[in-house]
């Protein structure tokens, strides 16, 4: 770390890369006071800002002291100070820890320079651009929309009931990013906070309280920068082995479900699990099927389920569940939380705060209460679920904490808000540490923030459209494993034929083959029936679709080798499974462009067909090495574009030709 100061300012590097510049006429930070407005519909938000005002900080008197450095701002050389950065560091990494001095400011600007032709990734787990240049992204924690495209019908039909979304709307946002100058930034701060990344000369960072700090990162290679971060923020524990046996299987249709999975078996597929997501019950809606928010076995839906779920273990089929962190009020577990004062209050009076969830209303635990994590650790999660059998289960939500509440721990719900996601997954870890089952008991989340790595085993892409569009459907998978995965989350998965149906938006039998092919090569192969099931075409209604599917399942399977190695390289340096080709190939200016192709580790290149009717796709081969096509078994050199034949059930796949597992890839073609 280097500072070189300047008669009207001061440089801040890390090695070679000037990571903060400021001058009198080019100030790097402004400061300033809002008033938020936060308006919440089922768990979308609008989001808006009355400026008041924003100030340039143009004087800059740097101080060397023992330890580090201080930075004091103000306005002018006449003025008070209004800001002190202390900054410290050593080797690739230095820290900013920011003051105000004056109380009112709740508004806050730091730039840092930016280079022509410079790419930048991150954000939390991101939907529709990979590379983040050009655009701004707000990072605040809500359902995504079903819509993204504003040039859509669905999103101008889902607009009208405050259901759409826009490119940057996301479950895991998270102020952090990683640039092509091969340094990283994070804003530590739970606050609203926006990257805005559509200056030539700088880069942008809003955030809407002074964050706490801001961390900065350099290293020479990529992959040792993702594994600084990965470090950072936590690092997952291992995947369960068992998971590796194959699919785990999405059905919930009751004590039927037993049945259907029969012919899954039937048809060949690779089965690891059954998760009947409708354990708990379920309620008509015009949505769709929805669950029973009361968090315990429904005996009704499910007779003899206990019994099942230890038969199941016996023949290697784990069962799993579903959970989120909200009670509904006519289930039997929301009037004893009630009666014992554990859910969230609302700000207006001494009762709980009730969120309407599409035709019914539910309690949302207080998590910043002591009594409540105990309870719903052991009662809910140790007993109901773990206890009695469930392997595994969906901690869904936990994006839907309004602002407008009263918290145990005092914590204003706008600071609170974007840190829910982040407490839940602890709530989750927590109670499967509890039973000793870390490692062995798999719970995955679609929500995010910073700090969900430590806690969170596996992520979901959460509730994609059932189709191939560009922002809503099949491709937006890979940008979000991409995204996620230089963060430090490891294991990354999707619901296999997409889950959101609506507006006459159905499956169509390709759409469920390219989704498995896909899966196949992801860390976990799961597959879902969709929030309308009856509408939908599911896997085992159609011969074609089924054999194909179990066909996949057995590819998955056969790198379970493959797999248990990634996830080695997981745990001892936080590598993701699915990785963006510049990740092994940064020397390969081609390679960082592609957001629809990724690395399955280092050695297998996954180009899935994102496109219906598609039987033929471009593929971009990183140059540096040969690439053997697993198909046909034919060698092409790096470096180039190639035009490959890609029908139904031969996705572009190509792995190097002397990699040490060689022979293991080379066998799947024979599943």
């Amino acid at each position: 770390m280097k500072i070189t100061e300047f008669s009207d300012g001061f440089d801040l590097a890390l090695g070679d890369r000037v990571l903060l510049r400021h001058r009198r006429d080019a100030p790097c930070l402004f400061i300033g006071t809002g008033t938020a407005d936060y308006r919440m519909t089922r768990g979308h938000f609008q989001v808006e800002d009355y400026l008041s005002e924003r100030r340039p900080l143009c004087h800059a008197e740097v101080r060397r002291e023992s330890g580090g450095l201080r930075v004091v701002l103000s306005q002018s050389a006449a003025s008070a100070p209004a800001l002190e950065i202390v900054i410290s560091g050593e080797g690739g990494r230095a820290t900013l820890r920011l003051a105000c001095h004056e109380p009112r400011v709740n508004r806050l600007w730091l730039r840092i320079p930016a280079e022509e032709g410079e790419r930048i990734w991150g954000g939390g787990e991101q939907l529709s651009y990979f590379d983040l240049r050009g655009r701004r992204f707000p990072l605040w924690t809500s359902e995504p929309g079903v819509g993204r495209d504003k040039a859509t019908l669905i999103t101008f039909q889902a607009d009208r009931t405050g259901a759409g979304g826009d490119y940057f709307t996301t479950n895991y946002p998270q102020p952090t990013y990683v640039s092509s100058r091969r340094y990283a930034l994070h804003v530590q701060t739970t606050a609203f906070t926006a990257f805005d990344f559509r200056h030539g000369e700088f880069h942008e960072i809003e955030s809407w309280a002074i964050p706490e700090r801001i961390e900065l990162w350099t290293a020479q290679r990529f992959t040792e920068l993702v594994s600084a971060l990965s470090s950072h923020f936590g690092r997952q524990p291992p995947l369960p082995d068992w998971v590796r046996a194959g699919a785990i299987v999405g059905l919930k249709d009751g004590e039927r479900s037993f049945t259907r999975l029969e012919r899954f078996e039937a048809a060949g597929a690779a089965i690891s699990g059954l998760w009947c997501e409708d354990w708990v019950g379920v309620r008509e809606t015009s949505f769709g099927t929805r669950l029973f928010w009361d968090w315990k076995w429904n005996a009704r839906r499910y007779p003899g389920l206990d019994q099942r779920i230890a038969a199941l273990r016996k023949r290697g089929i784990r069962f799993l569940g579903y959970l989120n962190p909200y009670l509904c009020v006519d289930g039997s577990l929301y009037p004893h939380a009630a009666a014992r004062d554990l859910l969230v209050k609302r700000l207006d009076r001494d009762e709980p705060y009730l969120v309407d969830f599409g035709e019914f209303t539910c309690g949302m635990m207080d998590f910043t209460r002591p009594e409540a994590l105990e309870w719903f650790e052991e009662e809910v999660i140790g007993r109901n679920l773990i206890d009695f059998g469930l392997s595994g289960w969906m901690a869904d939500f936990g994006e839907y904490l309004p602002v407008d509440v009263r918290l145990a721990s005092g914590e204003a719900g706008a600071l609170a808000h974007n840190a829910w996601p982040v407490l839940w997954a602890r709530v989750n870890a927590e109670a499967v540490a509890r039973r000793g089952q870390t490692g062995e008991a798999l719970f995955f989340m679609r929500a995010g923030f910073s700090g969900v790595q430590r806690h969170c085993p596996l992520l979901w892409a959460g509730d994609q459209s059932v189709d191939f569009s560009r922002h809503d459907g099949l491709q937006t998978v890979i940008c979000a494993a991409l995204s996620s995965g230089l963060l430090g989350n490891a294991y990354h998965h999707s619901d296999i034929g997409g889950y959101t149906s609506l507006f006459g938006n159905v499956r169509t039998a390709e759409l469920l083959q390219r989704w498995a092919e896909m899966a196949a090569f992801t860390a976990v192969m799961r597959s879902h029936e969709g929030n309308r099931p009856r509408e939908n075409l599911q896997i085992d209604e159609d011969p074609d679709v089924l054999a194909h599917f179990a066909r996949m399942t057995r590819m998955h399977r056969h790198l379970a080798p493959y797999f248990r190695a990634l996830t080695a390289e997981a745990v001892t340096a936080g590598l993701p499974l699915q990785r963006p080709l510049f990740l092994h190939f940064e020397d390969d200016p081609d390679a960082y462009a592609d957001q629809t192709s990724y690395l399955l580790g280092a050695d297998l290149l996954i180009a899935p067909v994102i496109e219906a009717g598609a039987v033929r796709r471009r593929v971009y081969l990183p140059a540096g090495t040969r690439w053997r096509h697993l198909w046909s078994g034919r060698e092409l050199p790096g470096g180039a574009e190639a035009l490959i034949e890609a029908p139904i059930g031969q996705p572009p796949v190509f792995f190097r030709a002397d990699s040490p597992h060689a022979a293991l890839f080379a066998g799947l073609a024979g599943c």
